[in-house]
């Protein structure tokens, strides 16, 4: 990518990604005490960011058909502001209420992200795949980055300024990127059309019924596994968690990091091998550590922590290169969006299925042995996708 704009596209994406990801493990850090503070238990603090997660994939479709109808720069300006604002509000939230209002709104405006900003890369690349896995990573950062800066203000100065702070941090971001917008250094013209084989309707029918679902487990495991991860790290690994949450902290932003590794790894994978062999493998993978992370605690726990979660994560660069690659390019933010109404919308009950668990059984046991299930269904699934090339063909210039 030698023009300049697409550089600047391509970097503002990353980062984007990386805020897109900062709220919800920022909140389920923070959870920990405000359960104390709220006198709410675990289930009823997790319950407050059940409509913002559902929003933030609900939400997706709408903004996806702005970027395509409207300004994919355009919509990425709102989704700066828009974010930034609302981790601010959240901050300065007085009630349970508040809390779960300007939540929502935070979920709204995130919903921006990933149907626009994934488009937005796609056009501009010509390994897909890899370009997605790296663009992946910095997704990945964002939990590790919540997770530590929550747990280092809040032991610091205060739950508040774990919200606030990355809040500010996002919105000057977004006034950096108007002003490049408005100097026109960044832009929406696609600089980067990579041909490959026209799929046949029925196979584009095919992978859309297949994805719905595999697309769900994958969601539904990522959703439950956010706010479970900081919550059994509290109770299993007393040795290096006590005293406070930055240890919590410290330990999911790790397995965030290796996560984030694995993304580059398979994204490479897309663009050399079958994208279905790739799918089974980051399926299949995750089931016996899912096992292993209900039964144990200490070492053995942070291990299939860090397995589970990377494998979770690979899954994504597959899904995102099936959507480029299936979907009309006109379409392309739009599909996105149907993408993480499954993914995010839909998914984000997973959160709430982990605080009911918790607050019924004691435990996150009967979570895990129910989340090896749903890889299961979603390994199984994933069978039925048709086989495809390793490698798409070479790019062709933008018209």
């Amino acid at each position: 990518m030698s023009d300049r704009s697409a550089r600047l596209s391509l970097g503002f994406s990353c980062v984007g990604h990386t805020y897109s990801h900062l709220v919800a493990p920022t909140f389920f850090v923070v959870a920990l005490t405000l359960e104390k503070e709220l006198g709410l238990t675990h289930g009823e603090v997790i319950s407050l960011i059940v409509l913002g997660n559902m929003l933030y994939g609900l939400a997706a479709p709408v903004s996806g058909w702005l970027g395509d109808k409207w300004s994919a720069a355009g919509m990425m300006a709102l989704y700066y502001f828009g974010l930034g604002a609302g981790m601010i509000l959240t901050g300065l939230a007085a009630t349970p209420l508040q809390m779960a209002v300007f939540l929502a709104f935070t979920g709204i405006f995130g919903s921006i992200y990933h149907p626009v900003g994934f488009a937005w890369l796609v056009s501009q690349v010509e390994k897909r795949g890899q370009a997605l896995g790296i663009n992946g990573v910095f997704g990945s950062i964002g939990p590790s980055i919540a997770a530590l800066s929550a747990g280092v203000l809040t032991d610091l100065i205060s739950w508040r300024a774990a919200f606030i702070v990355p809040g500010a941090v996002i919105f000057a971001t977004g006034l950096v990127f108007f002003v490049m917008l408005k100097r026109g250094a960044v832009h929406d013209r696609e600089t980067v059309t990579v041909a490959h084989p026209k799929p046949t309707k029925a196979e584009v029918l095919r992978v859309v019924a297949v994805l719905a679902v595999t697309m769900l487990c994958t969601g539904l495991i990522y959703q439950s596994t956010s706010p479970a991860l900081p919550k059994m790290f509290s109770e299993r690994f007393d040795l290096f968690t006590e005293g406070g949450v930055f240890g919590i902290g410290v330990l999911v932003a790790l397995v965030y990091v290796v996560a984030g590794a694995f993304q580059i790894v398979a994204g490479r994978m897309c663009d050399r091998y079958p994208l279905k062999r790739v799918y089974l493998l980051a399926f299949i993978s995750q089931i016996p550590f899912l096992v292993l992370a209900a039964q144990f605690g200490g070492g053995v726990l942070l291990l299939a922590a860090l397995v589970m979660v990377s494998a979770n994560q690979a899954a994504l660069p597959v899904e995102n290169t099936m959507v480029a690659r299936y979907a009309p390019k006109d379409r392309r933010a739009f599909a996105y969006g149907l993408k993480f109404i499954v993914a995010f919308g839909f998914s984000g009950l997973g959160v709430w299925l982990e605080g009911a668990i918790y607050d019924m059984t004691g435990g996150l046991h009967w979570l895990f042995m129910l989340l090896a299930c749903v890889a299961l269904v979603g390994f199984a699934v994933s069978w039925l996708l048709p086989d495809d090339k390793a490698a798409e063909p070479q790019p062709q210039p933008a018209e």
